[in-house]
């Protein structure tokens, strides 16, 4: 799905507990989004990572809020009296990313009796150990609950590997042991099944269209001398590696939780 293109209008609240200051803003479509900003520390390998592992998820099967470009003006929030608001947003004038907001959502907590189920675990768990994503932990879950359903947010994190290109592709085959550590291993039963499920969806063709939809800007670094078509096939590559090795990190998942159970 090719992603729809807003332009914000209102600068509504900062959500504080994001180390990178997302803020919920309003579009001229009169929706509501959560928007990542280009200009926060993390730079726009955040967005690259939200937009290409969002993209993913939702391939397999998984809720993510649609996501959409943002066009932030200069005028945005040019009366915030927060000085570290203000110089995000005009660090980020031009082309930003959000997702949609949940209105009443509530973050996933195993502790408040919240579970999944296992279908949808195994896929989360296969999902996030194959582009490497450290952030869906009991401490850090991103993980939404909103009309009985889960929805999975926040991918900025994932694919950490692309901030060392010279290793990116050495590194396809990772075992990924973070995994041990995801919310929904307890449930993660079927992971067999999400494997061979994943791998016919993501055909290299699947990939190559989520990638295309990322802007160029956002994959080029001064002084490193890499096109932004180069960088793509590199993304490209490292995927199709890591489908081909997907065995050595779904046995690695396996392993995680059977100490579990």
């Amino acid at each position: 799905m090719q992603l729809r293109t807003i332009r914000a209008t209102q600068y509504v609240t900062a959500l504080r507990e994001g180390g990178s200051l997302p803020a919920i803003v309003a579009g001229d479509d009169l929706g509501l989004y959560v928007l990542k900003f280009r200009g926060a520390g993390q730079g726009p390998l955040a967005l690259v990572a939200e937009l290409v592992a969002g993209e993913m998820g939702r391939e397999l099967g998984l809720n993510v809020p649609e996501l959409v470009f943002v066009e932030v003006d200069s005028a945005l929030g040019r009366n915030e009296p927060d000085e570290e608001i203000r110089d995000l947003l005009k660090a980020s004038v031009g082309l930003n990313l959000a997702l949609d907001y949940l209105p009443g959502s509530t973050m996933f907590d195993r502790a408040a009796g919240d579970v999944a189920d296992a279908e949808t675990a195994s896929m989360a768990v296969w999902f996030d150990a194959f582009v490497m994503n450290v952030d869906r932990t009991p401490r850090n879950a991103n993980l939404l609950c909103w009309h009985r359903e889960l929805y999975f947010i926040d991918h900025g994190a994932a694919i950490y590997v692309h901030h060392d290109w010279e290793t990116m592709l050495e590194r396809a085959e990772s075992p990924f042991r973070q995994i041990k550590d995801h919310i929904l291993l307890p449930w993660a039963s079927r992971l067999a099944e999400a494997d061979e499920r994943a791998h016919l969806i993501l055909t290299q063709e699947k990939i190559e269209q989520i990638l295309e939809q990322v802007p160029d800007k956002w994959l080029l670094r001064e002084g490193e001398g890499l096109s932004a078509a180069t960088k793509r096939k590199v993304y490209c590559d490292f995927f199709l590696r890591r489908l081909r090795a997907s065995a050595i990190f779904r046995e690695e998942a396996s392993r995680a939780r059977a100490q579990l159970v």
